[in-house]
């Protein structure tokens, strides 16, 4: 089932790179207005006063993942206007190399679009794919949700720059920085461009790169599946660490496996199988009012327990409280990941020192709405899992 409306665009509440977020007066319903979203690579910008199709199902049901409104198409001559001719001058415009792209994402849709994958053989890089497949020991941090995405990033800047004696915090203490690549799967969102935090780290230079595999699209490079991404990663953007996650959002379905977020275990396996050092960032709360995401989240302990048939690192923070420490444990138990996986306490993860990490980030972190002094266990986690890499990583990184 799929709800359509239309309006009439009134504000154009943000833009940046390829997506505005605009103010829509509605026509259908109460003719209220409403915010949507507009990616401006499929019909180029909107103006004032024009007239959109809109995909309302999400806010029609309700739902946190997905839940804006999206705009289809613009009701607009398509030949003759001064919008269309900057159109088309802009497509024409592309380089040759997206012109050159023969691999079909969100394929079989009305919204099918061409790029051009790394492994394709009109690419510049597509003899890196021939031969060999070695990560040659490339750390590879794993995350189920978006939202560990800003933390991990902001933790590895700050803990390279200061280094374990204390010293510079400045923008890398004197250091070469690190080169972190972001792959993005296509188990949230599908347009990278979605993500704030993606647009916010590209624009300061925090990312060496970005990499979009399976139907997310968007990234610096394009990449077919998990494999080929985390080969681009290492070959195409010459990554020190990657982090793998997906984008804003996850699906899911309140049953053990019934959720995107099951491709950690996938993650692991394709890691490891191509020299990469798989580390899985903790999904961790204690503020959680739901009980199967308290501690360690159910999510991950299946996905490692069943899905992931190659060992990973599981950090996890050693300056939790007892009473959290032992709940973890018991489920690490239960659960049999302390036997399938290198379980590791990582010391010296505090929060005054995460808080320090995000001070010059000028987006909020939150996950599932929360900050670092709501839900302090999830961000603990994921630096954990940050701290752990930089640990194994030679000192003249």
């Amino acid at each position: 089932m799929i709800y359509w409306d239309t309006g009439t665009v009134v504000a154009i509440v943000s833009s940046r790179e390829s997506v505005q977020e605009l103010e829509i007066a509605m026509r259908g319903g109460s003719g209220a207005k409403a915010r949507a979203i507009h990616y401006t690579d499929a019909f180029g910008p909107v103006g004032l006063g024009d007239t959109v199709v809109l995909n309302t199902t999400a806010v029609q049901l309700d739902l946190g993942t997905g839940g804006r409104h999206f705009v289809l198409s613009v009701l607009r001559p398509l030949h003759g206007s001064e919008v269309a001719a900057e159109e088309a001058a802009a497509l024409k415009a592309r380089t040759i190399e997206e012109r050159k792209g023969h691999l079909m994402k969100l394929r079989y849709t009305p919204l099918q679009r061409s790029v051009l994958a790394a492994e394709e053989q009109a690419s510049p890089h597509h003899g890196l794919f021939q031969d060999s497949f070695d990560l040659e020991g490339m750390p590879v941090l794993i995350g189920e949700l978006h939202s560990m995405l800003p933390a991990a990033v902001c933790w590895l800047r700050h803990a390279h720059a200061v280094g374990a004696d204390g010293g510079s915090d400045d923008a890398h203490g004197g250091k070469k920085p690190l080169r972190i690549v972001y792959i993005m799967s296509d188990g949230g969102a599908l347009p990278i461009a979605y993500s704030r935090h993606v647009s916010s780290m590209r624009e300061r230079g925090w990312l060496a790169g970005t990499v979009t595999f399976g139907h997310a699209y968007g990234g610096d490079v394009e990449a077919i599946n998990k494999f080929t991404a985390l080969i681009a990663a290492k070959r195409v953007l010459k990554a020190d660490v990657a982090i793998v996650a997906m984008g804003p959002g996850i699906a899911g379905t309140g049953t053990p496996l019934g959720h995107t977020g099951v491709e950690v275990g996938e993650l692991v396996n394709a890691a490891a199988a191509l020299g990469g050092k798989p580390v899985v960032m903790p999904r961790i709360s204690f503020a959680e009012s739901r009980d199967r995401h308290r501690g360690i989240s159910h999510h991950l302990l299946h996905s490692l327990s069943l899905i992931a048939l190659r060992e990973a690192a599981l950090p996890l923070p050693d300056s939790l409280n007892g009473h959290h420490k032992q709940l973890i444990r018991e489920q690490l138990e239960s659960s049999g990941l302390h036997q399938k996986h290198r379980i590791v306490w990582v010391r010296n993860i505090n929060r005054q020192e995460i808080a320090r990490s995000q001070e010059s980030y000028p987006l909020p972190v939150t996950t599932m709405g929360r900050g670092l002094a709501e839900d302090p266990g999830f961000f603990l986690g994921v630096c954990s899992a940050a701290q752990y890499v930089l640990d194994g990583m030679p000192s003249e990184s």
